[in-house]
């Protein structure tokens, strides 16, 4: 009777959470942990430039990194450049979606290295959380919203059609067969 009853309870579970399993909220679902992952480095990256200009590097952002990152293994004038350039260029990647592992493989190294280095304190509060997004985006990738997905559709479009034209050329470059 118990077993029937946990039949009956798996069913009804698995019939309310099918819809939750498509690639379509999946993909929802890796776009909201990409756009998170992303706005985080995004409005570091931020604080470090001149108001009004894209990428104009701080001043205070060379003294934060000689004077509060001090347990860094680089120069000041290496990682600061460095880690602003960063903090721009993988979160736009990352909401594009466009090379979506490797940014976040990206930022989870800039989180390590904060954790080691900078904050070793901000582990569970912050910095676990960081390197749990930036684990799913390099294990399951961006999903179906990117801007990788549509380049991967695109290549294999585009290989189906060469397969489909070089087949009538191909059968004409053989020799014909020999009857004997």
């Amino acid at each position: 009777m118990l077993f029937i009853q946990w039949q009956r309870a798996s069913t009804v579970y698995h019939a309310l959470l099918r819809p939750l399993t498509t690639p379509f909220t999946e993909g929802l679902a890796l776009l909201l942990v990409r756009v998170a992952l992303a706005g985080v480095f995004w409005r570091s990256g931020r604080t470090k430039v001149e108001a009004e200009t894209l990428i104009t590097i701080k001043d205070s952002a060379y003294t934060l990194f000689e004077y509060e990152y001090t347990g860094l293994p680089l120069p000041a004038e290496l990682a600061t450049p460095l880690a602003t350039y960063a903090e721009h260029v993988f979160p736009v990647l990352l909401v594009l979606g466009l090379a979506t592992r490797f940014s976040a493989m990206a930022l989870l190294i800039m989180t390590l290295v904060i954790q080691i280095f900078v904050y070793p304190e901000a582990w569970w509060a912050t910095h676990s959380l960081w390197s749990a997004m930036a684990l799913v985006l390099m294990v399951r990738g961006g999903g179906w919203l990117t801007l990788d997905a549509a380049l991967a559709r695109m290549m294999e479009m585009i290989a189906r059609k060469r397969l489909v034209t070089s087949a009538p050329l191909e059968a004409a470059k053989r020799p014909p067969a020999q009857v004997e």
